[in-house]
């Protein structure tokens, strides 16, 4: 039996595993299609895989700056402890213990952009691992993180405005895995942790004017496979939706 894992892409190692589109002219590592509603883009841009290389900044010495306070020496001095020493082994229970989520910095610029908003709402990308291969992606999120979908959103009013639904943007298997159901039980994956995330819905927005490589967002037909529900019959962009 097939070992199956599903990672969240948090950081570099796990942004590596996310595998090449079917398409070679795109790349899922570089692509602002929907992050970006006017010029966003589904290409392979090579520049985009590694992490922008930024100066570090200096610190003018006191000679070069005469007025330039004394660099701190230690922690600062948190007057609710006992004593500095003592920090760590203090028992205080007003002391906040839960340790936030950041978002990364001086990674790739992808991967910056699905990383963006880990500390509020959590991961935006998933890989499917077959035998520790990847055999599907997923990108998907807060409606608010892609302009596109909210744009292509707006051309529908009849659509519910409350509450705003997480999106799915795109579901793509390997040509080697596919018609084997992986996209099926990551997007099931998927739809678990929203549910989870305290959202009430999920809508994907499919594009029928083009071919199955090039569209992001699957067809109709995979949705419904999975409990969605054509909403909008759009003969070029449908809205598929499900409850949750």
């Amino acid at each position: 039996m097939a070992e199956i894992r599903v990672v969240d892409i948090v950081d570099e190692p796990a942004f590596e595993l996310i595998p090449p589109c079917a398409d070679p002219g795109f790349d899922h590592r570089s692509c602002d299609y929907w992050e970006d509603a006017d010029r966003g883009s589904k290409a392979g841009r090579a520049s985009w895989f590694a992490a922008p290389i930024t100066p570090t900044p200096t610190r003018p010495g006191p000679d070069d700056n005469p007025f330039a306070p004394p660099a701190p020496s230690g922690a600062a001095f948190n007057p609710f402890l006992a004593s500095d020493t003592d920090a760590e082994a203090a028992d205080n229970p007003f002391l906040p213990r839960r340790a936030v989520e950041r978002p990364l910095g001086n990674v790739p610029r992808k991967l910056a952009l699905l990383d963006r908003g880990r500390g509020v709402f959590g991961s935006y990308a998933k890989v499917l691992l077959v035998d520790g291969a990847p055999a599907a992606y997923a990108q998907f999120g807060p409606l608010s993180a892609y302009p596109r979908g909210q744009r292509l959103r707006e051309l529908y009013p009849q659509l519910p405005a409350t509450p705003l639904p997480a999106v799915i943007t795109c579901i793509a298997t390997t040509r080697e895995a596919r018609g084997a159901g992986w996209a099926l039980r990551l997007v099931a994956a998927i739809c678990e942790d929203l549910a989870g995330r305290g959202f009430a819905a999920v809508e994907a927005y499919p594009d029928l004017t083009r071919p199955a490589d090039e569209t992001s967002a699957a067809t109709p037909a995979f949705w419904q496979r999975l409990g969605f529900t054509q909403v909008v019959a759009d003969e070029r962009f449908p809205v598929m939706r499900r409850e949750l």
